[in-house]
């Protein structure tokens, strides 16, 4: 964390992004800042900084806890620190000029990270399926 200190001017080009900021199983008031529709089922700190990284934009991860949020395990534990500005005040990526522009390509690219597309696949897709429809059929009985 040496490129982050603690000099309000420095930190001013970060920003914080939590996971409930792009989790589609949050309502607003838990804490999603994008539409549900963009957004992306249970995403993680870790996924967060792999795609940001990919793109190129610095990252920091911090072990804090968002307020929000009332489960207080270490999978839901966590937040990002991703530099949005340079010391000019203009934006490290020209397609990244707001918090928001990286919050909608956070949500757009972590279903495609491999560990995501892995799951997805998987034999476990298909057996929470089925859990799902017997439980439908013995709610109708």
């Amino acid at each position: 964390m040496a490129h982050l200190s603690d000099s309000p001017v420095e930190r001013a080009r970060f920003i914080c992004i939590y996971p409930a900021y792009v989790n589609s199983k949050k309502t607003i008031a838990e804490g999603r800042r994008i539409a549900i529709e963009k957004a992306v089922p249970n995403p993680t700190c870790a996924e967060i900084q792999d795609v940001c990284e990919v793109v190129g934009l610095t990252t920091h991860i911090e072990n804090k806890t968002f307020t929000r949020e009332g489960n207080r395990d270490v999978q839901f534990r966590g937040r990002v620190r991703v530099q949005l500005k340079l010391q000019d005040g203009s934006p490290c990526l020209a397609q990244f000029p707001s918090r928001k522009s990286i919050m909608l390509y956070i949500a757009e690219m972590i279903p495609r990270l491999k560990t995501r597309t892995q799951k997805a696949g998987g034999g476990e897709q298909s057996v929470q399926q089925g859990e799902g429809g017997k439980k439908g059929k013995k709610k109708k009985k």
